[in-house]
């Protein structure tokens, strides 16, 4: 089933349970609610772009065929005028513009291309779906992996890609609660009998743009506490506790703070739709 058919239906992600823990008004705006957000980031829209031009390559070497990096700046170059030129809606951060990034996208994607390992790693699946239950959650957590490799040794290799302004930090990669998600779904799906490696292939903003990866596992233990923070997260949602974080670093650019103000002006309010995640 496709992610798009999976999200129809009431679920939870990586990315909505990372939501209702950073801010509980944030979580329940967007994902309840369902306001549109006041702008588009440009950080998301970059991203989503330099996804769709990883995934191609990908798709490329799944069927034998290797993109050239000529083949790589065109296509981002379509895919980002496609998705960004002359909206109005995109917030561009300080000193970035469309044209900035434009140029930007194809000097990381040069970094990428030129620091990529040339591995023999069987492509499996680019962007897969999945879904998977826990106890105690009336909804399944849903997602799609970015990239599912296997070695000779029958290793799965998972990879999530990512689009940064700073490098990552050893804590960074192995706290990250999107890659614990994307262990558990491998497991939940007929995998647990199988070594799993985690990956991030990362293209890193920087003045002069670079490309990492990082890689990373995750045990049985991380499952467990996982299980227990997605629990609580469901009961909070159930239970209409929606905790607001106005102090947190993403507050001051958050693409709900008119309706944030609002909130907090008219001494908040009560909100009886059914919990649509």
């Amino acid at each position: 089933m496709l992610l798009s058919e999976l999200r129809q239906a009431p679920h939870l992600s990586a990315s909505s349970i990372g939501d209702f823990i950073e801010c509980g008004l944030l979580y329940k705006f967007g994902r309840i609610d369902r306001i549109p957000m006041e702008f588009v980031p440009d950080a998301l829209k970059f991203g989503s772009t330099i996804h769709r031009v990883l995934e191609s390559y990908y798709q490329a070497k799944m069927i034998g065929d290797r993109l050239s990096l000529r083949d790589i700046h065109e296509f981002f170059e379509k895919q980002w005028r496609d998705a960004a030129e002359g909206r109005e809606d995109i917030k561009y951060a300080k000193g970035k513009d469309f044209e900035t990034l434009l140029m930007g996208g194809i000097d990381l994607l040069t970094a990428w291309y030129m620091k990529l390992s040339d591995d023999d790693f069987n492509v499996l699946a680019i962007e897969e779906a999945f879904s998977f239950n826990i106890p105690g959650v009336e909804v399944p957590i849903i997602g799609a992996m970015d990239l599912i490799e296997e070695d000779e040794s029958q290793t799965l290799i998972i990879t999530d890609f990512k689009t940064s302004g700073k490098a990552y930090s050893a804590a960074e990669i192995d706290n990250n609660f999107q890659m614990l998600i994307y262990f558990m779904a491998v497991r939940a799906n007929g995998y647990a009998d199988r070594e799993i490696l985690l990956k991030f292939d990362t293209l890193i903003k920087t003045k002069k743009p670079k490309f990492e990866q990082y890689f990373t596992v995750r045990s049985e233990i991380d499952e467990i506490r996982a299980i227990r923070k997605i629990q609580a997260v469901w009961n909070g949602i159930k239970n209409k506790v929606f905790v607001p974080n106005d102090t947190g670093w993403k507050h001051k650019n958050c693409a709900y703070r008119k309706i944030c103000d609002e909130w907090f002006l008219n001494g908040g309010e009560s909100d009886d739709k059914a919990c649509d995640q």
